[in-house]
């Protein structure tokens, strides 16, 4: 059981600061970055993080407009994410890492991967879709943000986080997500979902060569069998795992398991 502290990384150079929590002992081995996805924050990794084992050093970074992170007016395109993503390394001093998507956040994860192979030891994507575009109830969900007010509504915020998962996800851990969703700006909401829908996510897949883990839970109420297929046919060196009765949020249902597992896949990288 790791012990998570939280901190502020000033990334400078007219990026935004961004909290982001650590666990785990410094120098041991490949880091991982942990990636939230939409109106998330570092919190969604907090069960995850705890049950890492304290020998494998993570980091867990709330992106730019969400969370307790800076909101700047403009910049929330998958690639300003994914330019973020590399700020972040640089700040830390990270070589290279595992890069652990989870939701959306698997998207600048794996544009990273794609482009930036020589700061990528190995892609993680948990509950990550090939492609948002194809799916109606996203395309609907944006004409319903694009309504949106400040500040946002805690009920509309705790409506869309409850329905990412099952009843496996902890009461207090649900409400965290939800006061966490609450503080992105209306704007945040709606530009990174545009951002999301406008941009070539097949693109996104082009490219990643290194190894890649693809975990999904069969009860996703987004992404379907067929769709986190779509990225194993894209990824050449990739692999799938299902967590069975887990839902869209699967690392936060299944966190011991998911610990395990990215220990196992940690374990088998070259460094």
């Amino acid at each position: 059981m790791a012990a998570v502290t939280v901190h502020r990384a000033v990334l400078g150079g007219g990026r935004p600061t961004l909290p982001y929590a650590a666990a785990g002992r410094p120098g041991s081995g490949l880091p991982l970055v942990l990636v939230h996805g939409y109106v998330d924050s570092w919190w969604t990794f907090e069960p995850l993080l705890r049950a890492l084992p304290a020998a494998l050093r993570a980091y867990a970074p709330t992106q730019r407009g969400h969370g307790d992170a800076d909101k700047p007016e403009e910049g929330y395109l998958p690639e300003d994410f994914a330019d973020d993503l590399v700020a972040f390394l640089d700040h830390l001093g990270i070589e290279r890492a595992v890069l652990v998507g989870g939701s959306s956040g698997g998207v600048p994860a794996r544009i990273v991967a794609g482009r930036r192979p020589d700061r990528v030891a190995g892609l993680v994507l948990l509950g990550v879709p090939a492609l948002l575009a194809d799916k109606p109830g996203v395309t609907a969900f944006l004409e319903t943000v694009r309504t949106l007010e400040d500040p946002v509504d805690r009920g509309f915020a705790a409506e869309f986080t409850r329905g990412l998962g099952t009843d496996r996800l902890a009461p207090g851990f649900l409400e965290t997500l939800v006061d966490e969703s609450a503080k992105a700006p209306a704007r945040v909401w709606r530009e990174t979902l545009r951002g999301l829908l406008e941009t070539d996510l097949a693109a996104t897949l082009t490219g990643i060569l290194v190894p890649t883990l693809v975990v999904w839970g069969d009860q996703d109420p987004f992404l379907t069998r067929s769709d986190q297929q779509a990225v194993l046919d894209a990824i050449p060196d990739s692999r799938l795992l299902v967590h069975e009765g887990a839902g869209h949020l699967v690392h936060g249902e299944d966190p011991e398991r998911v610990a395990r597992e990215l220990a196992a896949f940690t374990a088998g990288l070259r460094g």
